[in-house]
């Protein structure tokens, strides 16, 4: 009796072995020819590369250090280190890694341990017994293993799929990375700018509270009038108007600046409290090509990855037409409690089996929904690389027309300095009034704060170029939040 249950396990194991030389179904990832990001002209230099400002040189990993500024580099390694959505981003990653290694034990044996006791009454009927059996303690314990053969790659496209939910949600940790230093440089430069502008403001109160107090000399002397002071009055008070909007901005930034390093916003940066001046650039901004574009934003790549898992979940759904072959093997002791162990008591068996829902329309429409699932991700990654070439080109147009207007408003400041300067001239010859080097010194201050709100936007421009360029994700593991070392070894 031995030769035939041995040959019998052999040619169950044999059909099984035989029976894994099937091939894997469903479309194998790679970028379609026709992807937006193949085109020539997504991987040229930017039409707005040419502009004053910028520089067709690589964009460096922490584009904030180009600034040269200990505060901002610290406020950005502080956000790293506790912001709030980094640490929401960085616990989603660790979740799909989580997925990822689940998909992969998919594809190893699964055991079971059993046992088992119990005082039974048994029927004697139901053994077609006439008589009455009396009760007895039954045991019964064993184990099975079970793997499926993974005859159509179906395991392995989940485990396809897994991986590239986990990239793509490694690249949504470096969209917020990217976020996060762009809010915490708009933060900085908000509130400089408006301490900036707060200290011309109160210039400019000054001023005109200076031509008051003159005025009403003038009326005293009886060379002026009570219009002349109401005039002054009122210039006064809307220079006073302008210092509430500043010093509400500074306090915003501030607030900003504390929510996004993980602070409450009373214990907002009080060093940049203080600052008056805006961080300054020593050199143009570096923005490479698109190529390199491509290859740097995280959204593309969060897309492209859609893509790829899209493309994985096609081979998932066809495989489902196919049967589902696992080969098992239990063994174990059932009877009387009392006679566990011995021959009489003990079973096994082994062999293959094999489960085939028969393909109808819901499993073949399945199929097409994972096919358009796919195209809808095409879509979706084509969108993301437009979208990132026009956020860097808009950009770039904005940025470069700011310089000009910049420029613009620094000869009108020029100019108004040169008034100034002879309107002093003539007033101290005694050859003007006083009033007439006042007038000149306020219009030189108006000009000083049109030159500083456009100081500021040019600030944000940068800010927002480096954000459309979608650098300083590059080093998020070593200075991004902390992630499980378990999940971060899996890490692409």
């Amino acid at each position: 009796m031995t030769a035939p249950r041995t040959s019998g396990i052999a040619l169950a194991v044999g059909l099984a072995l035989g029976l894994t030389a099937c091939t894997t179904v469903g479309p194998d990832y790679r970028l379609p020819d026709t992807a937006m990001q193949n085109r020539p002209a997504a991987q040229a230099a930017f039409i707005g590369a040419d502009a004053p400002g910028v520089r067709a040189d690589p964009l460096p990993a922490n584009w904030w250090r180009l600034y040269r500024d200990p505060t901002l580099d610290g406020l950005v390694a502080e956000a790293f280190a506790a912001n709030t959505r980094l640490r929401v981003a960085a616990a989603n990653l660790a979740r799909a890694h989580a997925i990822l290694h689940e998909a992969e034990s998919a594809n190893e044996p699964v055991g079971q341990l059993g046992a088992s006791a119990a005082r039974e009454k048994i029927s004697g009927e139901s053994f077609l017994l006439n008589k009455n059996i009396a009760p007895l303690s039954l045991g019964n314990g064993g184990i099975a293993a079970s793997y499926q053969l993974d005859l159509f790659g179906q395991l392995r496209r989940l485990t396809e799929a897994a991986e590239a939910d986990a990239e793509a949600s490694q690249a949504a940790v470096e969209l917020v990375r990217i976020n996060v230093a762009a809010g915490v440089a708009q933060a900085y430069v908000e509130a400089c700018s408006a301490g900036q502008q707060l200290a011309l403001a109160q210039r400019m109160l000054q001023e005109q509270t200076e031509r008051l107090a003159v005025s009403r000399k003038l009326v005293d002397a009886g060379r002026g009038t009570e219009t002349d002071i109401s005039r002054a009055k009122g210039q006064v008070e809307q220079a006073r108007a302008r210092l509430p909007a500043f010093e509400a901005q500074r306090s915003k930034a501030l607030f900003m600046l504390a929510t996004l390093t993980g602070h409450p916003p009373a214990e907002y940066p009080k060093a940049v409290a203080a600052c008056t001046q805006l961080p300054q650039l020593a050199s143009p901004i570096p923005v490479g090509d698109g190529a390199a574009l491509l290859k740097r934003r995280p959204d593309v790549r969060q897309a492209e990855r859609g893509l790829a898992a899209a493309t994985a979940r096609i081979g998932v759904a066809t495989a489902a037409l196919y049967p589902s072959v696992s080969i098992g093997l239990t063994a174990g002791l059932t009877g009387v409690l009392a006679d566990l162990g011995q021959p009489e008591t003990q079973r096994w068996s082994a062999g293959p089996l094999i489960r085939w829902t028969i393909p109808g329309g819901v499993e073949h429409a399945r199929v097409a929904i994972a096919k358009a699932g796919a195209d809808a991700a095409l879509a979706r990654f084509d969108g993301a690389v437009l979208g990132a070439l026009q956020d860097t080109e808009n950009a770039l147009a904005v940025y470069a027309r700011e310089l000009d207007r910049n420029a613009a408003l620094r000869a009108a400041r020029h100019e108004a300095a040169e008034e100034a300067h002879h309107a002093r001239s003539l007033y101290r010859a005694g050859r003007s009034p006083y009033l007439d080097d006042l007038d000149a010194r306020r219009a030189l201050t108006a000009a000083d704060a049109a030159v500083a709100a456009s100081d500021n936007r040019l600030a944000l421009d940068r800010v927002g170029l480096f954000l459309a360029l979608g650098g300083g994700w590059e080093d998020v593991g070593t200075n991004g939040p902390a992630v499980d070392p378990s999940v971060a070894a899996k890490a692409p």
